[in-house]
């Protein structure tokens, strides 16, 4: 158990940011009374951090920056709370894979320098479980890499767990790439390519694995960086994912954000995402080249973690299954017994679900 209970963090994950990416972010927007003191306390930690960027910045150039990727990556998709953690989880005990970690999450830019201090002490303060799962969090465990890039550029959706109330516009600008400015879109490339670069360097891979729930909305653009990536993506039963995502999102968003949001918001604007979400990569996966995508049930995988993981590698083309099956069978046997989340479905639930995202249900054939 760490020092600090996730729910009262002093300040935000925006202390890793760097300064110019701190002040785009911020610039301009509200921040709640009740907020000021967290969004000083971190501002100041940020400025003080960001001192140390150059130091990072100068060793990339040399050691990265033209270095080519050997191969383009294989990306997790799906909406939130679709199994996403689990299969990332399971496919990063595959040593040939790099992967951001839970502390380049925060810190990318004390990733190439300071890297021993600062994530000793982050281990020391942070929680060993997430509060909403109970998943396990330790700094170098795989970790979607949606904070990090928060803290790299403005560009990013995840501005929306500091900025709720702007959720929507950066939904529509950034997590679907709508009206994304040509420059904004180069600095996402840019951006993206070199924490791949810094992920693989950090974890001695070969090949990037993307576990991102963002990335479900950027296909089309991933493709043309990555032309032969690989995608797997995930469904979940729709009435687990819209419980499991509100709790997700109200208990995650506690810490973090800078602006109040009502929790009926916060449920309105779960249930419009998802269904921009779907949409968008049900256009884009055709621009996925074939035998490179495979779509998966959740609890398919749920169910025999070991065989799906084998017709992953199979169909997906992806060497190496046989060398990493002792340690994919090695976490798979230690997550038998693992307690997750049971929800029961009220009424108004049903209805929403039913209201909203029946296309999710009738397309993958979900019932109660």
């Amino acid at each position: 158990m760490g020092l600090l209970e996730f729910n009262k963090l002093p300040i935000n994950t925006l202390v890793g940011a760097d300064w110019k990416t701190f002040n785009a972010i911020t610039s301009g927007r509200r921040i709640d009374d009740a907020y000021r003191s967290k969004y000083r306390l971190t501002k100041s930690v940020c400025r003080l951090l960001s001192l140390l960027k150059p130091l990072q910045d100068s060793r990339y150039t040399k050691l990265l920056a033209d270095k080519p990727l050997e191969h383009d990556p294989v990306f997790i998709l799906g909406h939130w709370r679709s199994g996403t953690t689990f299969v990332h989880n399971v496919l990063s005990c595959d040593k040939h894979f790099g992967y951001n970690t839970t502390y380049q999450t925060v810190f990318p830019h004390l990733m190439m320098w300071g890297q021993p201090f600062f994530k000793k002490n982050m281990s020391w303060l942070m929680p060993d479980k997430r509060p909403t799962d109970n998943m396990e969090l330790a700094v170098d465990l795989p970790q979607e890499e949606e904070f990090a890039l928060a803290n790299m550029m403005p560009y990013t959706y995840y501005n929306f767990w500091f900025l709720p109330q702007y959720q929507q516009e950066y939904a529509d600008k950034y997590l679907l790439f709508n009206d994304i400015s040509e420059a904004e879109l180069k600095v996402f490339q840019d951006t993206f390519t070199k924490l791949i670069k810094i992920s693989l360097w950090n974890t001695k891979g070969t090949q990037f694995l993307s576990k991102n729930p963002p990335h479900t909305g950027r296909v089309k653009e991933l493709v043309k960086m990555f032309p032969n990536a690989k995608f797997i993506y995930l469904m979940r039963n729709p009435y687990t994912v819209f419980e499991s995502t509100r709790s997700f999102f109200t208990n995650t968003i506690q810490p973090l954000k800078l602006q109040d949001i009502a929790p009926e918001t916060i449920e309105s604007n779960i249930l419009s995402i998802y269904a921009k979400l779907y949409h968008q990569y049900e256009a884009d996966k055709a621009f996925i080249p074939e035998g490179n995508l495979i779509e998966v049930k959740f609890e398919d995988f749920e169910a025999d973690a070991m065989q799906m993981t084998e017709d992953i590698y199979r169909k997906l083309s992806i060497p190496g299954f046989e060398e990493a099956r002792p340690a994919i069978e090695k976490y798979v046997g230690g997550k038998k017994g693992y307690k997750k989340n049971k929800y029961t479905y009220d009424e108004r639930t049903v209805q929403l679900v039913q209201d909203h995202w029946d296309f999710a249900l009738k397309q993958w054939d979900y019932n109660l």
